[in-house]
């Protein structure tokens, strides 16, 4: 340490001037190493490798892992949901048309599935009539879980200009979720559902250990963002969850007395 006095009239000033370099040597101990930069292949993962899956060439129809369950020539994948013979709706100009005939009621899919991707087109007609849930009613019911159960209903419905309660109206869950937007289209034009399922996870002794999620884009347009269900469908009564693995896809032919839909282009993919 150097100390310099310097001396002025009256005053004595000390300043201290440290040789700053031997004293940071002095009192810091040496470097043990440089610390290793990030290296960004520390983060990069090469395997498994996804499955490799071909896309439509026209956005909409069926990639190359799917099952087509309707491609507009046969119900040959479609039983009656009552008993389980075959599907007695209508087959029209490549359409499945719901019949509305006494005694016929909802078709649901031979195959069960459990966490899927499924795509479903879907036309109102455009003569509809009536007014609130009696105009164009029907459902896709995402888990057919017996014949005694609702299931878990997708619902379909003309609301492109007619009012009814919101967690009723077409792209809600019914009962239990309205949709985000409302993006129908007129009564004789052509609508979609795109559904990402995940089938809710019950423990052994039938608690719930997971719900079940549901993502819907409608035309689309984001009408429920992974929402989580509160149990299966119910008209009246709060939503309560019966335990069951994999299940049909269900298709309502409802009661109402409106002019009955047709589907078309209906295809799944599991979800693994």
């Amino acid at each position: 340490m150097e100390v310099v006095r310097l001396r002025t009239p009256g005053v004595l000033t000390v300043t201290m001037l440290a040789v700053v370099s031997g004293v940071m040597c002095a009192q810091q101990p040496a470097a043990t190493g440089a610390v290793a930069k990030p290296n960004p292949h520390d983060t990069e993962v090469f395997s498994p490798e996804p499955k490799v899956v071909t896309p439509a060439t026209v956005v909409g129809q069926p990639p190359s892992d799917a099952v087509v369950l309707f491609d507009g020539h046969s119900l040959d994948e479609w039983v009656s949901a009552q008993d389980h013979t075959p599907a007695r709706w209508m087959v029209q100009d490549g359409l499945m048309v719901v019949n509305k005939t006494k005694g016929v009621g909802n078709i649901e899919t031979k195959r069960k599935f459990k966490n899927y991707q499924l795509h479903v087109e879907f036309k109102i007609p455009a003569e509809i009539t009536g007014t609130d849930q009696a105009r164009g009613n029907s459902g896709v019911f995402l888990a057919s879980t017996g014949p005694g159960d609702d299931g878990y209903e997708l619902q379909i419905m003309d609301s492109y200009n007619n009012k009814t309660y919101v967690n009723g109206q077409a792209g809600s869950i019914y009962k239990q979720s309205a949709p985000l937007v409302n993006p129908n289209r007129k009564p004789g034009e052509w609508q979609s559902y795109d559904v990402v399922w995940t089938a809710p996870v019950f423990a052994a002794d039938g608690s719930v250990k997971a719900p079940a999620y549901v993502t819907v884009l409608f035309n689309g347009l984001l009408v429920q963002n992974h929402f989580a269900l509160k149990g299966q469908t119910l008209y009246v009564g709060t939503p309560s969850y019966k335990p069951y693995d994999a299940a049909p896809i269900k298709l309502q032919a409802h009661g109402d007395a409106s002019l009955p839909l047709s589907f078309r282009n209906i295809w799944i993919r599991d979800i693994q």
